[in-house]
């Protein structure tokens, strides 16, 4: 299992106006004035699948909320070699819980995916200003979590009698860009 150790980034690049390039006014943008979407990563394990992750963001202008503990420290070369040299194009925030996190988006629907859900996520409307959350690759998301909120909880389909499942950076751009295309956020 990997270790918990980590590093809080020096700073953090603040969500806002038209940063993830839409601008004030957009109708794709939510009424509240955040970006369209966002991906939230609860307690990710591997800087691998992180960086890859971060990639996506910054090509897709979508803010990545990483969820500690994390398995890795955000200057670990892996996580810096996956992410390449986009970082500077991500915007990154690491909050010390799935709790502070609520508070601090406290007007974004969460939306949950999950191995073990019914319900697909191409049956799904996705809105403006979604959080989208995943799981640790290990773990997946909490049992409790998934209960409470199990009308939001999807499920990417694949062939459980040949895999367990996706690797979560491929998981999270499938979910992604389905977001975006429902959302028209695709150029």
């Amino acid at each position: 299992m990997p270790t918990t150790s980590y590093e809080r980034p020096e700073r953090s690049r603040e969500e806002g106006g038209g940063a993830q390039g839409y601008p004030e006014g957009d109708d794709r943008r939510p009424a509240n004035g955040g970006p369209p979407l966002r991906v939230i990563l609860h307690e990710p394990e591997i800087p691998q699948n992180a960086g890859n992750i971060a990639r996506t963001c910054a090509a897709t202008h979508t803010p990545l909320h990483l969820v500690e503990p994390l398995g890795f420290r955000l200057t670990d070369r892996h996580l810096k070699r996956a992410g390449l040299d986009y970082w500077p194009h991500v915007l990154l925030k690491v909050h010390p819980s799935l709790e502070k996190l609520r508070q601090d988006l406290p007007h974004g629907r969460w939306i949950y995916f999950s191995t073990r859900a019914d319900r697909l996520y191409h049956d799904f409307s996705f809105l403006p200003g979604d959080c989208l959350v995943f799981g640790s690759e290990t773990r997946g998301l909490p049992e409790d979590l998934l209960k409470s909120e199990s009308e939001r909880v999807l499920r990417i389909p694949v062939d459980r009698t040949r895999v367990r499942s996706l690797n979560l950076a491929t998981t999270v751009g499938v979910a992604l860009f389905e977001a975006m295309r429902q959302l028209a956020l695709l150029n």
